[in-house]
């Protein structure tokens, strides 16, 4: 092995040991498996942490990244399960949220494991509710 690329490996993990990974910092309430109703239909929803890092290599010097990311999903009344895309607070802790179809949905932060909210469709709102 090259004196250069030797230096880089040890200097990665060194680095590796001292930095704590970003994937264990990441939570939220809204994690994991949730059944719901939506409009008074069952549904399923379901948000995961997800590694959405990269890499690259230039010669013998390769390099990663580790980048963590949610992803969420929803399934209404048996259906396929379509994606929910971008995540974001709310003021007070709840979450917004986009459905496969581009709407707008929001969940306030839990009370009990259970959240009231609503979702978008046609320009009016439906009542949505998930619980653990």
């Amino acid at each position: 092995m090259k004196p250069k690329l030797t230096a880089i490996l040890i200097s990665a993990a060194l680095l590796a040991s001292t930095v704590p990974s970003l994937a264990s910092q990441v939570s939220g309430w809204w994690g994991g498996n949730w059944r719901c109703t939506i409009d008074g239909r069952p549904a399923q929803m379901n948000w995961k942490i997800v590694d959405v890092g990269g890499g690259s290599c230039d010669g013998e010097v390769c390099n990663t990244t580790s980048e963590v990311a949610w992803r969420g999903k929803f399934s209404d009344n048996g259906s396929r399960w379509v994606p929910l895309t971008n995540p974001r607070f709310g003021n007070l802790g709840g979450m917004y949220f986009n459905h496969a179809d581009g709407n707008k949905w929001y969940l306030p932060k839990p009370s009990n494991d259970r959240s009231n909210g609503w979702t978008t469709w046609n320009g009016n709102r439906y009542p949505l509710s998930c619980w653990k």
